[in-house]
């Protein structure tokens, strides 16, 4: 019996500890119309400070908030059926959510879930947060606040929560480190720019199981400080959905990428491009595996370019950064079928006049495509390279390019490029080629078929253009 004494008296503190801290018992309302922004806000804070726990935003209940600071230790607890929603006016978010690390974006500064220099938090639950992003709420004008954005943190994780109608991204991750998101949904389809999981100077980055029905990229992979790199990211097991890319990496690319692996995903639908890796501003980008990969409605499974532009923030107008490397890409065990879009369907990879891309491994790839392209794109020269006076401000995007010569692969300025194993299914007639190589050094090619035929050294057109 005393030992019995001796045991509750030792777990006691630890069941203090454990407390829930449900956000009705600091006041909150949860009737889906007051503003409870307070009550969460206190309910967070006192977890805290009281050793962490649970704050629980109960099933069944909505709780409108405006801007919420999450802090160390808490888990944000949303239970099934539970929505937490944002507020409909811009006037309660807070100024001092840091910023959008975008040029000339300004109007998603705003976020409805922050934290800075937190660790070991979390947002958890079967419930959903609703950012009531719709475009009747918030424009550009009025600001469009972000859901949620993490500065300098550590140790976060975010499980089986839906994520649903921010007024921009979703997230942005800044400068955090050790990060696992799992079993999430996350649908953004109310507004534009309405991003997934952004992840900018971010290490060792975990994400797994989850689905993504973006209006804008789904995942990104970024870096805004040179000081910051975005390294060791693994992506697993997730479904794509987007109107523009399943995911991008780069873009915002003052710092380096390294060590990033995505595996046994499937995109479907995606507007523009699946994989979309883009080097603008200075960082150096290597070591990449993209491996067991399922594409359907994808125009350009891989889109891949080295240029140079302006993207960040405090970028002083009119200065460029230097242009650094691109090498070590893996893409094997991809399937890609195209069957029902048109003849802008291909592979495209471009660096430019003297910043090749190096070392590029394709193996294992089927790839259906419609076909359609005439005599008139076959003998297409004029490939805008993504030049300054090309881009004029804007990013390397694929409509500043057009129909390619090509219906199977597109490669220029690239230096080791090796295609194993490659499978082109042709629905329709095509007069274009189905691989074109445009200052293509040390390259290798390897059992490339088309409808099963393996093609012939003049089915490949070689340009020494440089």
């Amino acid at each position: 019996m005393n030992c019995f004494k001796y045991l509750l008296f030792f777990l006691l503190p630890l069941q203090l500890l454990a407390k829930d801290f449900n956000v009705m018992d600091f006041g909150a309302r949860a009737d889906g119309r007051t503003k409870d922004t307070k009550a969460v806000q206190a309910a967070v804070d006192a977890c805290t400070e009281n050793g962490g726990g649970l704050v629980l935003i109960p099933a069944g209940k909505t709780v409108v908030i405006g801007t919420i600071f999450m802090k160390d230790f808490v888990t944000l607890h949303i239970e099934g059926g539970a929505v937490l929603m944002g507020s409909p006016d811009i006037k309660d978010y807070a100024e001092n959510t840091f910023r959008n690390q975008y040029k000339n974006e300004p109007h998603m500064d705003k976020c409805l879930i922050f934290a800075q220099d937190a660790k070991s938090f979390a947002i958890e639950g079967y419930g959903a947060i609703d950012g009531n992003g719709h475009p009747e709420n918030f424009n550009n004008k009025t600001g469009r606040p972000m859901m949620i954005r993490f500065l300098n943190c550590q140790n976060i994780h975010i499980r089986d929560v839906t994520l649903i109608n921010p007024a921009a991204w979703t997230s942005a991750w800044i400068y955090c480190d050790n990060i696992v998101v799992d079993g999430i949904s996350i649908r953004s389809r109310v507004n534009h720019n309405g991003d997934g999981l952004d992840f900018d100077g971010c290490t060792n980055v975990r994400v797994s199981n989850s689905s993504f029905d973006t209006s804008d990229d789904s995942i990104c992979l970024q870096a805004s400080d040179p000081e910051k790199p975005c390294k060791n990211v693994t992506v697993t097991n997730c479904t794509f959905t987007s109107k523009w890319a399943g995911m991008r990496i780069g873009l915002l690319s003052r710092g380096d990428f390294e060590s990033v692996t995505v595996s046994n995903c499937t995109f479907n639908d995606i507007q523009d491009a699946g994989l979309k890796i883009q080097m603008n501003e200075g960082g150096e980008m290597k070591n990449m595996t993209f491996t067991n990969l399922t594409m359907k409605n994808v125009p350009r499974p891989v889109f891949m370019t080295f240029a140079q532009q302006r993207a960040f923030v405090g970028s002083p107008e009119g200065v460029y950064p230097s242009m650094k490397s691109m090498h070590n890409f893996i893409f094997s065990n991809i399937i890609a079928d195209n069957s029902e879009l048109d003849k802008d369907a291909a592979f495209y990879i471009t660096g430019m006049p003297g910043h090749d891309i190096e070392n590029i491994l394709f193996s294992n790839i089927q790839f259906i495509v419609p076909g359609g392209g005439t005599a008139e794109d076959a003998a297409k020269t004029d490939i805008k390279e993504y030049t300054l006076d090309v881009l004029e401000g804007w990013w390397p995007e694929f409509h500043l390019t057009g129909t390619l010569p090509a219906y199977g692969f597109y490669v220029r300025h690239v230096k080791g490029l090796t295609l194993d194993n490659i499978h082109i299914y042709r629905k329709g007639e095509d007069a274009r080629k189905p691989v074109f190589l445009e200052d293509v050094k040390d390259h290798h090619i390897k059992s490339v078929y088309v409808n099963n035929q393996s093609i012939a050294e003049k089915d490949i057109v070689q340009s020494n253009k440089k």
